[in-house]
């Protein structure tokens, strides 16, 4: 359990990085930094600085859960229904408005389908600490 329970906290610090980075460069670089140079109204620019800022957030919540990561059930399942909640509405946007970047679709897949993947894993450990004889 101890080896599977490191490995999960390995897995979830290094799929962390992806929400921080991706997020820190959207505060940086705004809507622009997306291949849109001078496209986008300064109001669309603050919302996707906005919201770059919130998921930069999402990642730093999810390495609060590392330490300690089975006891963090709670944290952790709001977390992935907010990125589930998300990645809805891309997929939303997907019908609507069609097929976009690759980078996109990857990050559909890890919002809809590797979040709720590591959510399951971290259960199952909290469930395995949980039934550990206490020493």
């Amino acid at each position: 359990m101890i080896a599977e329970r490191r490995f999960l906290q390995r897995t979830v610090a290094l799929a962390a990085v992806i929400p921080v980075a991706a997020g820190a460069y959207g505060v940086l670089f705004g809507i622009d930094g997306i291949g849109r140079a001078g496209a986008a109204d300064v109001s669309a620019d603050s919302h996707f600085r906005y919201l770059s800022g919130l998921l930069t957030g999402i990642g730093i919540l999810f390495w609060t859960c590392v330490p300690g990561i089975e006891g963090k059930t709670g944290l952790f399942r709001f977390l992935t229904l907010v990125v589930v909640l998300g990645g809805l509405a891309r997929l939303l946007g997907l019908y609507l408005t069609g097929l976009p970047s690759l980078t996109m679709l990857a990050a559909l897949a890890v919002e809809l389908f590797l979040t709720p993947l590591l959510c399951l894993w971290q259960a199952r450990i909290a469930r395995l600490a949980a039934d550990e004889p206490v020493a």
